[in-house]
C-alpha cells in the first residue's frame, strides 16, 4: 500500500499563459470546433477554406470535421503541429467531444484511443496510463508543454480544450524526469473564442452524483484582442459503486490577448477532488493466483478510506514575432497541490475471497515550477528551407511528505465485506500535521531542431537533439538529513531523426528514430547498493507508418519497436540496469465522416511485450506485466435525420488478456465494454440546448481492468453508470 509522493509551496499566481488564434477547418463539411455556439442539428455544406493554421506555436490545430477528433496536436517545446506534418504520431481529442461523452476525468476520454490503457494509482485513486505498454504517470502530463503544472492524480475536464496523445518516445520535446516512456499526454486549456459564449449546464450521474457548471467567454477591444474564459463546476455524491462518494470542485480562469506580432495569455485554476469510501484495488502478492471478480457494484473498502487533494495552478505564455519567419516564444508555470488521505487495499488470502486490510496515512505536498524560451524561424539555403527551433527548458519539484501506517491489518473479505474498525496506526515516518523534505528534483535541457524541406516539401527531414541534465535529491522522512545514498546528477545528449515523404497529396510515408529519458529508481532494501540510483534509464523507439487525410476520413497505421532498460538485482546482490523490456507493436486509427451524418472514431493496437533480460535470464521471453496483446476502440454517431437534432452514440472498448506478475503464472482474463447514448439538440428561446443520455457499460459487466506494474494490485472496472446532462447556451 502506498500513496504517491511529490510536491509544492505557497501558490503564485504569476504563471503561464496561452495564445490561441482562429483556426480555419481543413474540411469540406464543417460544424463549429470548440465549445461556442452551435446549432449540432444543422451542417453547412461550404467550400474548403484555405488553411492559415500556422504550426510550431501555440494556436490550435483545427479540429476534424464536426469537431471531436483533431489530427494532430502539441509536440512539447516543437508546439502545434498538424500530424501529416511530422514524422511522428499524434492526436487530439477537443472539448466537443468531452461534452458529448460526458467526460469527467482525463481517463473519460483517453479511452478514445486504443493505444492508451487507463491504469490506477499505486494504491490511490490517481489515474495513470499505458501508452504502448509503457507507464505515463497521471502527474507527468503537461499542459500547454509545460511539465508539473497540472493538478495532481485526477484532473477534471472542465478547464481542458484539447486533450493531446503524442504516441513514442519524446525526450527530444518535453526533456526528462518524467515517466513519458511510450508518449505523452498534453492538455491545452480554454480561451474565448470570437462567438460569445454563456453555457450553463446540469448533470446527473448514478447514482446520486449531481453536478452543475458555467462556461462563459467573451472577446473584448476594437478587433477582439482580448480574450476572458471562465469555468467553473460542483459535482458530488454517491457513485455507481455501493458506498462509494465523490466531489468535485474546479474554478479555471483563461486571459489572452493577441495582435499581429503579439499573442500572451494567463491560464489560472484551482481543483479540489475528494473520495471516500471508494475501492482502490485488490493486493494478490501473496497468493499465485487471480480471485474471481466481485459483482460491478461491489465495494470492498472501507467507509475509513478516503482522499482530499487540492490543487492551484498557474501558467503565462507568449509569443512575439520579431521578424518575419522569426518568433521568440516563452512560458513559466507553477503548481501547488496538497494530499491528504487514508489508504487501505485488501490483501487476499485465499479463493474464498478472505483477506486482510491494513491503514497508511499520508500527506504530501507538492510544489513545482517549469519554464520554457525559444526562437524559431524560416530560411532557405539553395533549394532546401529550413524550419529551426532552439529552445531551453527547466522544471524544479520539491516533495513534503510524512506517513503513519498500521504494521497489522484486519480481517475483512472481499465478496462478503461488512464494515470493520479502523487498524491501529502504530508506524510513522515524520509529522502528518507538519511534513517535512523528502525530496527535490530539477531538470533542465536544450533542444535545437532542424526540419529541412525539399520538391516543395514533399520530402522533409527532421534531426534534432537535446541536452538534458536531471539533478535529484532525497531527504529522511522526519528529518533534514539528505539521504547521501540517493543523490543523483546526470546529464545526456539524445539526438532523433525523422523523415516525411508525401508521394500523393492525401497520403505521408514517415519513419523516426527518438530516444526517452527518465531518472532511475533506487536500490531496494536487501541489496547490496541500498539507497543508491542506477541513474539515467534511457529507452529507444524506432517507428515507421503511414498517414492519410482525404478531408472526410483519415487515419494512421504505425509499426513500432521502443527498448527500455530495467534494473535487476544481479548474482552480487546489486541493482544494476542490466535488465530490459522491448515492446514492439502495431497501431491503427481511423476517424471522419465516411457517410454524411456517420461519425467514427476506431483504433486497434498490438503489442508484443517482451521481458528480454531479467535477473539470471529467469523470466526471459516472458510477456511484460500489465500489457494486454491487444486492445481496441471503435466509436460512432449516427444522426436520425426523421427527427431532427437528435443523435445516437456508442462506444465499444475491448482488450486482451494481461499477465499480472513476471513469471506469466497469474493472469486477467480479457474483457469488452459497450456505452450508448442519445443526443438531442434543440432550439429555446432562439438559443441552443443540447440534452444527453448515455448508459456506460450497459451489460453491467464485471472484469479486472488492469494491474499496477509491480503486479502488487489489480483494479476493477466501473459498473454500468447512468449519465444525463443538460446544456444550455444564452
Amino acid at each position: 500500500m502506498h500513496s504517491s509522493l511529490f510536491a509544492t509551496s505557497r501558490f503564485k499566481p504569476t504563471l503561464l499563459a496561452v495564445v490561441i488564434g482562429s483556426a480555419i477547418f481543413p474540411a469540406l463539411a464543417e460544424t463549429r470546433t470548440d465549445s461556442s455556439k452551435k446549432d449540432e442539428s444543422t451542417m453547412t455544406v461550404v467550400a474548403a477554406p484555405e488553411n492559415n493554421f500556422n504550426p510550431g506555436g501555440d494556436q490550435l490545430v483545427p479540429a476534424y470535421l464536426d469537431g471531436q477528433v483533431v489530427n494532430g496536436g502539441r509536440m512539447g517545446m516543437l508546439g502545434q503541429q498538424n500530424a501529416m506534418d511530422v514524422p511522428f504520431n499524434v492526436i487530439g481529442f477537443s472539448s466537443k467531444l468531452i461534452e458529448d461523452q460526458q467526460a469527467k476525468t482525463i481517463a473519460d476520454v483517453v479511452r478514445n484511443d486504443a493505444s492508451v490503457q487507463n491504469v490506477q494509482g499505486y494504491g490511490n485513486f490517481a489515474e495513470s496510463y499505458r501508452i504502448r505498454g509503457f507507464q505515463l504517470d497521471g502527474d507527468d502530463m503537461t499542459l500547454g508543454g509545460l511539465a508539473g503544472i497540472m493538478p495532481r492524480q485526477v484532473i477534471a475536464t472542465n478547464m481542458v480544450d484539447r486533450v493531446e496523445v503524442f504516441k513514442g518516445a519524446n525526450a527530444l520535446m518535453n526533456g526528462s524526469a518524467t515517466t513519458a516512456v511510450g508518449g505523452m499526454i498534453n492538455l491545452e486549456p480554454k480561451h474565448a473564442d470570437d462567438v460569445p459564449l454563456t453555457r450553463v449546464g446540469v448533470d446527473y450521474t448514478s447514482a446520486s452524483q449531481v453536478g452543475t457548471s458555467l462556461d462563459a467567454g467573451r472577446r473584448f477591444g476594437d478587433d477582439n484582442q482580448f480574450g476572458a474564459r471562465v469555468n467553473l463546476s460542483q459535482r458530488e455524491g454517491e457513485t455507481a459503486v455501493d458506498d462509494e462518494k465523490r466531489r468535485a470542485t474546479v474554478a479555471s480562469v483563461g486571459l489572452d490577448y493577441r495582435q499581429d506580432n503579439l499573442r500572451t495569455s494567463l491560464d489560472m485554476g484551482y481543483q479540489k477532488q475528494t473520495f471516500h469510501g471508494g475501492r482502490i484495488g485488490v493486493n494478490i502478492s501473496g497468493v499465485d493466483f487471480i480471485p474471481e471478480v466481485p459483482s460491478a457494484s461491489h465495494n470492498y473498502s472501507q467507509k475509513w478510506v478516503y482522499s482530499d487533494i487540492e490543487s492551484q495552478f498557474a501558467m503565462l505564455r507568449g509569443e512575439y514575432d520579431v521578424a518575419q519567419n522569426w518568433t521568440l516564444y516563452g512560458g513559466v508555470g507553477t503548481q501547488h497541490s496538497h494530499e491528504s488521505g487514508a489508504y487501505g487495499s485488501p490483501s487476499v488470502s485465499d479463493t474464498e475471497g478472505n483477506a486482510t486490510i491494513g491503514r497508511m496515512d499520508v500527506t504530501n505536498v507538492y510544489d513545482s515550477y517549469s519554464g520554457m524560451f525559444g526562437v524559431r524561424g524560416k530560411f532557405d539555403t539553395g533549394f532546401i528551407n529550413h524550419k529551426v527551433n532552439l529552445g531551453y527548458s527547466a522544471s524544479t519539484l520539491r516533495q513534503k511528505a510524512a506517513y503513519d501506517m498500521a504494521l497489522t491489518g484486519v480481517s475483512t473479505n472481499i465478496y462478503d465485506t461488512s464494515a470493520v474498525t479502523s487498524p491501529t496506526l502504530n508506524y510513522a515516518g515524520g509529522d502528518l500535521d507538519e511534513p517535512g523534505l523528502r525530496s527535490r528534483t530539477r531538470s533542465q535541457g536544450i533542444l535545437l531542431t532542424d526540419t529541412l524541406g525539399m520538391l516543395d516539401d514533399k520530402l522533409e527531414l527532421t534531426l534534432g537533439t537535446r541536452h538534458q541534465k536531471v539533478v535529484t535529491r532525497e531527504y529522511a522522512y522526519g528529518t533534514a538529513a539528505e539521504n547521501t545514498d540517493s543523490r543523483f546528477e546526470q546529464s545526456r545528449w539524445t539526438p532523433a531523426v525523422g523523415l516525411m515523404v508525401k508521394p500523393w497529396e492525401h497520403i505521408a510515408l514517415y519513419a523516426n528514430h527518438i530516444e526517452s529519458l527518465q531518472p532511475g529508481s533506487q536500490a531496494p532494501q536487501g541489496t547490496a547498493n541500498y539507497g543508491s540510483s542506477v541513474g539515467v534509464i534511457h529507452s529507444k523507439q524506432n517507428e515507421v507508418g503511414v498517414k492519410v487525410d482525404y478531408q472526410r476520413v483519415g487515419g494512421s497505421l504505425a509499426l513500432f519497436e521502443i527498448k527500455l532498460p530495467s534494473a535487476v538485482t544481479n548474482a552480487s546482490n546489486e541493482y544494476v540496469l542490466d535488465g530490459e523490456q522491448r515492446n514492439r507493436g502495431i497501431e491503427l486509427n481511423v476517424f471522419g465522416e465516411p457517410v454524411l451524418g456517420l461519425r467514427l472514431n476506431g483504433s486497434a493496437t498490438w503489442i508484443d511485450a517482451e521481458l528480454t533480460k531479467t535477473a539470471n535470464g529467469a523470466n526471459d521471453g516472458n510477456t511484460a506485466v500489465g500489457v494486454p496483446g491487444y486492445n481496441m476502440v471503435l466509436g460512432a454517431e449516427y444522426d436520425i435525420k426523421p427527427v431532427e437534432g437528435l443523435t445516437a452514440t456508442a462506444l465499444i472498448n475491448h482488450s486482451g488478456s494481461q499477465y499480472a506478475n513476471a513469471a506469466n503464472s497469474k493472469k486477467l482474463d480479457s474483457y469488452t465494454t459497450l456505452d450508448l447514448g442519445m443526443r438531442y439538440s434543440m432550439k429555446l428561446k432562439e438559443n441552443d440546448m443540447v440534452w444527453r443520455l448515455g448508459v456506460d457499460n450497459v451489460t453491467n459487466e464485471a472484469y479486472w481492468a488492469s494491474v499496477d506494474n509491480s503486479g502488487t494490485y489489480i483494479f476493477q472496472g466501473e459498473p454500468r453508470t447512468l449519465k444525463l446532462s443538460m446544456s444550455y447556451d444564452f
